[in-house]
């Protein structure tokens, strides 16, 4: 704090000069009053509000950095504390009835002084709604962080659930179709055990590229588990999904992977299925989506 207090150094001796200067005004033209003449209850309140508007200036000060915002509080705050100081020293020191000037070093600042106050306050608002709006998306970044796979730039299932959620309803809304694609890769456990799970990790991770490379701008991608991919499809229907799905499966089949010890190619293939969305829970249309795979796999499982 005392750092961002240096920062403000020549405010504060502004303010320092303004109040000796308006005292020694009142010193050269008036005469002090007799301690019988004070009247105690404007003291504590005119001393009071000086006294407040010095101690919110050094909140405002300490915990704000230089800036156009910080020197509307600032100046705001210092002209409401010089309208109360000035009228604070009438209660000590008489001046002629003559004199006009002590008028004006009381009034005019006051509603100047909380006209750049108000000011200054309007735009500290803004300034807070910015902060709280940026401090909203970091926490919702890192809450679906938390979704997102350990291995592969995708979110996970539970973030797939959330996805769906969202677009089955609007899918209902809008009244367009939504589609679901399942790739499996196949024969992954032999992959792993002939290379091993480092070289399986790395298969997936050539995988996820492929597949994000055969999507449209609307798509999703996400990683069911395992070496199985979702591809959430908005505004597709059953044929152009099903179109999407051979795509996807001859991508991986021609996927040029190599493996790392031996620099051998590895074969890959996939099994596909989709499924188009109806009106139902995101948990029942994975669990459709995941029969219409088992039902694709059916044919590959009885040639083994």
């Amino acid at each position: 704090m005392p750092s961002l207090l240096h920062q403000h150094r020549l405010k504060l001796a502004a303010l320092l000069v303004a109040a000796n200067l308006g005292l020694l005004l009142h010193l050269a033209a008036g005469e002090l009053k007799s301690l019988s003449e004070w009247v105690w209850l404007d003291l504590i309140g005119e001393g009071g509000s000086a006294l407040l508007a010095l101690a919110w200036l050094g909140l405002v000060l300490k915990s704000r950095p230089a800036g156009r915002v910080t020197n509307l509080l600032a100046i705001g705050l210092g002209c409401v504390f010089f309208s109360w100081w000035m009228d604070l020293l009438d209660e000590f020191i008489r001046l002629p009835d003559t004199l006009g000037w002590d008028n004006w070093l009381e009034s005019a600042p006051m509603p100047l002084g909380l006209l750049l106050l108000t000011y200054g306050l309007y735009h500290w608002h803004h300034e807070q709604l910015a902060i709280s709006a940026q401090m909203e998306k970091r926490e919702r970044l890192f809450r679906e962080h938390r979704l997102f796979d350990k291995l592969t730039p995708l979110g996970g299932a539970d973030y797939l659930r959330r996805q769906l959620d969202l677009s089955l309803a609007h899918s209902t809304n809008e009244q367009q179709p939504l589609s679901l694609v399942i790739v499996d890769i196949d024969d992954f456990d032999g992959i792993n055990q002939r290379y091993g799970h480092a070289e399986g990790d790395r298969v997936l991770l050539a995988v996820t590229q492929q597949l994000l490379l055969n999507l449209r701008h609307q798509d999703l991608l996400c990683r069911l588990a395992g070496d199985r991919f979702v591809a959430l499809l908005p505004n597709t229907g059953e044929t152009l999904a099903s179109r999407m799905a051979t795509e996807f499966a001859a991508a991986i089949a021609h996927l040029a992977h190599k493996s790392r010890q031996h620099g051998e190619r590895i074969q890959l293939s996939a099994s596909v299925a989709t499924v188009m969305a109806m009106q139902e829970s995101p948990e029942t249309l994975l669990r459709r989506l995941n029969l219409a795979l088992a039902k694709a796999k059916r044919p590959l499982a009885l040639r083994a």
